[in-house]
């Protein structure tokens, strides 16, 4: 009780719970501007791509690197699933309408693989020449 009654008890709590919402606010809009990097894009333009790893740290290389490498092994189970059902259509119907669909479906994602692989060895290329770490790449 005697903490309240000191001279300038009060504007001291309000000052340090300003303190303490300010830390909190610069925290989150942290977090969200880290969220909000730059992703594996299968359309960026590959001379874009090259410039843009020109201009980067190996730290940076490396978490684009990964980022591709992420975003192609999240393909794999799609492209897995594709497989197993067309090796469940029987030879006779291979030229049938659902065979069709399945292996446009295939050829898509094998180019949006191919084209996140070619973005990927933009950056593996320029992290190897920098000497940075491959690990895990």
């Amino acid at each position: 009780m005697m903490l309240v009654s000191q001279p300038g008890f009060l504007e001291r709590k309000k000052m340090k719970e300003a303190k303490n919402i300010l830390c909190c606010s610069l925290v989150l809009c942290s977090l969200v501007l880290l969220g909000c990097g730059k992703k594996a894009d299968e359309n960026r333009p590959v001379s874009e791509v090259k410039a843009e790893a020109e201009q980067m740290d190996a730290g940076e290389l490396k978490a684009m690197a990964m980022k591709y490498k992420d975003a192609i092994a999240a393909k794999e189970p799609e492209i897995k699933e594709l497989a197993d059902q067309l090796k469940e259509i029987p030879v006779t119907q291979m030229m049938g309408e659902e065979a069709k669909e399945i292996q446009a479906k295939m050829k898509a994602l094998n180019t949006s693989v191919s084209a996140l692989n070619e973005r990927f060895a933009v950056y593996y290329d320029k992290l190897k020449e920098k000497g940075g770490d491959l690990s895990g790449l």
